[in-house]
């Protein structure tokens, strides 16, 4: 269960945003609740209008004048670049500048197995291919060793980098990262593509409007992949590289989005994000990076077509292995329920691979309300990505565990790391005692909030004005609002059963709200019972109607006390990890005979999930805990089955009269709490 935090934005600070600008009131709203509280604010984040001077990047004049010196002197440069989408466009872009103004140029991508960034046997290749210079694109800015190999083998080397430069910096000609503690440029946001298209420009005389025509599409598509800050310069980046990319000639593009459907569809950040930029990414996940950069390079157009659906079926193969290693997943949740009560979850096996473990952690982070590490083993190595959230740092747990890991890496909500077989146990204990002693108790994943819907916010004009917001992404999400106390009146599954379609009546208002991805009777919603919804908006239009959709993100019973949930939530983790709690808690999550029979009962027979029921548990003063406890209890005593993964449970055939003091569960809890 998430935290929702739901803002009520100021109405004074809502009327002087509205007052001073062609905003719509919902708009205000939304900027007031991100904390933006006058004109001057909103303006920051909205109007950026153009790309700063390049110039003014630590090191960019320095790189730009070596780069064309070493063209001028024939020089053999290689742009080495990385794996993922931001360092496939990256590479696109800086290769395809420095071939079209003469250089002897070439290019290179690590395949995952390899690691990222630059690594010894590569820089040896290189250097045996004569290579005099290496220009790195989305990487570099951690490669002290391979740096002080490359100046030892006679190479020239330039950085540039986006992501945190450690306090020693590598050996280089040129250091161009905008979050060096040296740099005065007003941004430093960029992805490795925005740095790389900065580049060009400052090659250019510091031209920012033919760089931006040339590569303001691919970096556009970086920026959003690599889900750097939608604010400030990369704004305008995304905003002006769309418009560009709607009217691209680039073959290779052109095709991928014929294969990903989006031929005749307008593209906005979110269909990159979640379709072009999947298919990019999955090349360097289950094949390899080159395929992408090929695809991009491309001038014939059947080719670029061929290319284009080998990546797509690409894709199809990453989602068939995420969905086995899930479905795995499941599969040992099942057989070893414990594993969810954890404070961090930790999911290890043989083989999964390697390249999607990573969204893996995501989806199960986002799943189940924890951050995830999740590990394949392979060839004696246990290789491992990590996601999370809220104030469980990713890298100071990691860090805190590095006598046991040969290698690792991160930012606060994401890693990776790779460790001997032998050293996985020890490992599991150590990031256990971390978390016990760092986090006694975990932070909550939580949702943002808007603000609570009003009829009169819910009108086509109003939510096609919050595109004046866009792009969404990070730092700049898509709002979410919270639709209150609604009444489900009809519910029936829509698109052969995948989908429900709801109607739902707030403040004496009908409206159509759809739930993805969940049937009917997977969602446990009951027409004529009422509801929370969190939703986003959307515009539809049909037969020459526009009208309102709410597209539903999360939903609980009404009347819910969220705190006491999560709170319960809590106690029920550590109860089930033999933590010791005080006295007076066993005593309250103990239940009576009397609660363990409206339990039993309200389940009538049917299967239910736990948020089904719970609303009914608390007007009986049965907590989520307790509310647990007595589903172990059925369950211990073969009364029931339930499911960990779906929190689905189904009473059993009863073929004899059943003593609940036979329980051993209730035998110890009334035990601590005498004692």
């Amino acid at each position: 269960m998430k935290k929702w935090n739901i803002h009520e934005p100021d109405i004074n600070s809502v009327a002087e945003l509205k007052s001073g600008s062609d905003l719509s009131e919902l708009c205000c709203k939304v900027l007031v609740s991100q904390g933006y509280l006058n004109l001057e604010q909103a303006s920051a984040v909205l109007n950026c209008r153009e790309l700063s001077d390049p110039f003014l990047i630590c090191d960019m004049k320095k790189a730009g004048e070596l780069i064309i010196q070493a063209i001028e002197e024939d020089k053999k440069i290689c742009v080495y670049g990385d794996y993922d989408c931001d360092g496939v466009m990256s590479t696109v872009i800086l290769y395809s500048f420095l071939s079209e103004i003469g250089a002897n140029v070439v290019w290179r991508i690590p395949e995952r197995s390899e690691g990222y960034g630059l690594n010894k046997n590569a820089v040896q290749e290189m250097h045996a291919d004569g290579v005099q210079m290496i220009v790195t694109v989305d990487n570099g800015i951690s490669a002290i060793q391979e740096a002080k190999l490359i100046q030892e083998l006679g190479m020239e080397l330039i950085i540039t980098d986006h992501h945190q430069p450690s306090e020693e910096l590598p050996q280089a000609l040129a250091i161009v990262d905008a979050h060096r503690m040296d740099n005065i440029s007003p941004f430093r946001l960029y992805c490795g593509a925005g740095i790389a298209l900065l580049l060009v420009a400052a090659m250019n005389d510091g031209d920012l409007q033919i760089a931006m025509e040339q590569f303001g599409d691919l970096a556009a598509i970086a920026t959003i992949a690599d889900i750097v800050a939608l604010t400030g310069e990369n704004r305008f980046l995304v905003r002006r590289g769309l418009e560009y990319l709607e009217n691209t000639e680039r073959v290779g593009l052109i095709a991928l989005r014929e294969v990903s459907g989006l031929a005749n569809k307008p593209l906005d950040a979110s269909n990159i994000a979640y379709t072009i930029a999947p298919r990019i990414n999955a090349a360097g996940r289950l094949d390899s990076p080159k395929l992408a950069v090929e695809l991009l390079l491309e001038e014939n157009p059947e080719t670029a077509k061929q290319l284009a659906e080998k990546l797509n079926r690409i894709n199809s193969s990453r989602k068939d292995c995420e969905a086995e290693i899930v479905k795995a997943i499941e599969q040992q949740i099942i057989e070893q329920p414990e594993l969810l009560h954890e404070r961090v979850l930790l999911f290890i096996a043989k083989d999964w691979h390697a390249g999607v473990i990573g969204i893996v952690a995501s989806r199960m982070q986002e799943r189940f309300g924890k951050p995830c590490f999740v590990m394949t083993v392979q060839n004696g190595f246990g290789h491992g990505s990590v996601r999370s959230f809220g104030t469980f740092h990713v890298f100071k747990a990691l860090t805190a565990c590095a006598d046991l890991l040969e290698k690792f890496g991160g930012h606060p909500s994401a890693g990776g790391f790779t460790l001997k077989e032998e050293n996985i146990l020890a490992f599991k204990k150590k990031l256990a005692e971390y978390t016990k002693e760092q986090y006694p108790d975990m932070p909550f994943m939580e949702v943002q909030v808007a603000c609570a819907l009003q009829p009169n916010m819910i009108t086509p004009e109003s939510v096609e004005s919050l595109k004046q917001l866009a792009p969404f992404g990070a730092e700049n999400p898509e709002p979410i609002f919270l639709a209150e106390h609604v009444r489900v009146s009809e519910i029936r599954p829509t698109t052969n059963g995948l989908h429900t379609r709801m109607t739902i009546q707030l403040q004496g208002k009908n409206y159509i709200a759809m739930l993805f991805g969940k049937t009917p009777e997977q969602t446990g919603i009951i027409a004529g019972h009422y509801y929370h919804m969190l939703t986003r908006l959307n515009v539809n239009c049909y037969n020459g109607r526009t009208s309102v959709t709410l597209y539903v993100q999360e939903i609980r019973p009404a009347g819910v006390q969220q705190m006491k949930i999560l709170n319960a939530i809590q106690v029920y983790d550590k109860y089930c990890r033999s933590e010791e709690l005080p006295k007076a808690y066993y005593q309250a999550m103990c239940p009576t005979r009397q609660e363990l029979e409206i339990v039993y009962h309200t389940m009538d027979h049917r299967p239910v999930t736990v948020e089904e029921i719970l609303p009914f548990m608390v007007s009986k003063n049965i907590n989520y805990c307790k509310l647990r406890i007595a589903l172990d209890i059925f369950e211990e005593l073969k009364l029931i089955h339930f499911n960990p993964v779906t929190n689905l449970a189904e009473q059993l055939p009863v073929e004899e009269k059943m003593n609940l003091d036979d329980s051993q569960i209730l035998t110890n809890l009334n035990k601590y709490s005498k004692n």
